[in-house]
This record gives C-alpha cells, sequence and structure tokens, in this order.
C-alpha cells in the first residue's frame, strides 16, 4: 500500500513538472509580472484601485495565454526540441505526454484567457493579447528554421505584455504604453542573443536561424547586442521624460542601462567566435545581467511612480 501511494506521488508530481515545462511556467511568471507593471501604472494614471478584481483578471489572462503559447510552441516544435540538448527532455520529445492532447489543452488556453479578458476587462485587451500568441506561433516560430530576422520579429510580440498590462485597464494604446513595449523591444536583443550565442551548437543542430548559427565568427552577434543595450538607456529614461515615474527611476534606470551595456561591451571586444569557451562565459554574464535588469527597472519604475 506505501509503494502503492509512494508511486501515485510520484506519477502526480512528475505530470505537474511536465506542465509546467510545458507551459514554461517561469517565463509565463515574467510575463505576468511585466504586464503588472504596464496595468500598476495605467491604474495609477487612471486613478483607478491598485489592487482590483481588474488586476486579477488581467493577470490570469495573461498568464493563460502565455501559458498556452508557450505550449503549442513546444507542440509545434517538439521534433526540433527532440535534436537539442538543453530541450531533448521536455515532456513531448521525451514522450512523456501526447503531442495531440499539449497542442489541444494548449489552443482550449489562449482562446479561453483571450474571451476571458475580453469579457472581464475590454474587447482591445483579449483581442491583442490573442493576436500576440497568433504572432508568436505563426510568424515568429516558422521563421526560426529560415532567417535570423526571427529575433526581430519575435521582438514584437515578447515586448507586448506591459503594453497588455496598460490597455486592460485604459482600453486603449497611449504613449505610455509604447513606451513599455520599446523598453522590452530593445531589452530582448541582449537578452535572446545572449541565450543563442551560449546554446549555438544546439540551434545548429536543430536547423535553427539564429545569428550565432549563420554567422558563427561572433561579430555582427556582438554588434547587434551593443546596439540594442546602447538603444535601451534612453529608451528606459521616457518613463520620466512622460512623468510616469520620478527622477530617482531616472537616475536608478541610466545606470542598469549603462552596467549592462559594460557587459555586451566585454563580449563585443574580445572578438571571439561563438564557438569560443570563452565567448560563451562572456554571454553567460551578459544573460543572468538581462535577467536581473528587466525585474529591477519594472520594480524601481513602479516604486517611483507617479499620480499623472
Amino acid at each position: 500500500m506505501t509503494e502503492s501511494l509512494s508511486l501515485v506521488r510520484s506519477g502526480f508530481s512528475g505530470a505537474l513538472a511536465d506542465y509546467a515545462e510545458l507551459f514554461k511556467l517561469r517565463i509565463t511568471a515574467l510575463i505576468v509580472m511585466t504586464a503588472w507593471a504596464g496595468y500598476y501604472l495605467a491604474a495609477l494614471k487612471a486613478h483607478a484601485p491598485l489592487l482590483s478584481q481588474g488586476l486579477f483578471d488581467a493577470l490570469l489572462g495573461i498568464g493563460l495565454v502565455s501559458a498556452g503559447t508557450a505550449g503549442l510552441n513546444e507542440a509545434i516544435e517538439y521534433r526540433s526540441d527532440a535534436l537539442m540538448q538543453r530541450t531533448a527532455r521536455r515532456p513531448l520529445p521525451a514522450n512523456r505526454m501526447p503531442v495531440a492532447q499539449a497542442a489541444l489543452l494548449s489552443i482550449f488556453i489562449v482562446l479561453g484567457g483571450s474571451f476571458y479578458m475580453a469579457l472581464t476587462l475590454n474587447v482591445l485587451a483579449g483581442t491583442l493579447t490573442f493576436l500576440t500568441a497568433v504572432a508568436y506561433l505563426a510568424i515568429y516560430t516558422p521563421l526560426k528554421k529560415h532567417h535570423p530576422v526571427c529575433t526581430l520579429i519575435g521582438a514584437i510580440p515578447g515586448a507586448m505584455p506591459g503594453l497588455l498590462g496598460w490597455v486592460a485597464v485604459r482600453g486603449r494604446i497611449e504613449w505610455e504604453a509604447v513606451v513599455l513595449f520599446a523598453i522590452l523591444f530593445f531589452w530582448q536583443f541582449p537578452h535572446f542573443l545572449a541565450i543563442a550565442w551560449l546554446y549555438r551548437e544546439d540551434y545548429d543542430r536543430a536547423g535553427i536561424q539564429m545569428r550565432p548559427v549563420v554567422e558563427p565568427d561572433g561579430r555582427s552577434t556582438a554588434s547587434e547586442i551593443l546596439l540594442y543595450s546602447a538603444g535601451l538607456v534612453p529608451v528606459s529614461l521616457a518613463p520620466t521624460l512622460l512623468h510616469m515615474a520620478g527622477w530617482s527611476y531616472g537616475v536608478g534606470a541610466v545606470l542598469l542601462g549603462i552596467a549592462l551595456f559594460l557587459v555586451g561591451l566585454r563580449l563585443w571586444r574580445a572578438a571571439l567566435p561563438a564557438t569560443s569557451s570563452q565567448s560563451k562565459r562572456y554571454a553567460r554574464q551578459l544573460l543572468q545581467a538581462t535577467v536581473f535588469y528587466l525585474p529591477l527597472l519594472l520594480a524601481l519604475m513602479m516604486l517611483n511612480a507617479k499620480h499623472f
């Protein structure tokens, strides 16, 4: 009896872990946090409650669509995932979950989350959230097999969470929402190009045409990282200029941006190929820097936000 209960618990915890992997819960949590920042700032402008049913509805809807999009992406790419060391143990390539089951559940979650937002918040929020998922799955995902411009295209749906959180409150796109979009758009390039640099061999085996794969000398990748890192500094200052946040945030944003730029500069100055172990060490440090940068920037923005 004890052994049977242990097996049941093990199977249940294993299934939960598989669904957490399918829906990429850590990435979904970051997306929800970013949407919360957009909601928070929009609620300040609208003089609306910062903690409300609307906040719950927005974060739930965006979280569901994000999770469903991740699941559908894994269902589409399970053959490619099987070729890469870092993804081969995911539930679909490892045959721990039927692909059709994962796809159908993910479609249901994407549609359900989008309709939920349209019904409980506003039609624009639900529609934009749904279109974000469509753009990611129908344009970015297949493009990864064909051209490194996929990073640029993928950065568009990837930059939407803050804007979606804003629209959930305001029901329209305003300049403040565009600023949140721009910050996320610029941030994604050092973040995802660092990942592509680290896992270049994996992407190459799977035929995914990221910049470090098609140009392994690393020069154009490092230059692109530096370009967007530099652009992130003035873009991140825009919330202060638009009176979304005070100058304490502005100073902090500039310091964070300069720190991120310097980490990218070290990779660029090394002038090493993407296959070099030393360059991978620098790329890993850059990835870690981007992971710290975004939550710190958003937290600082929310802490120093102003009624405007």
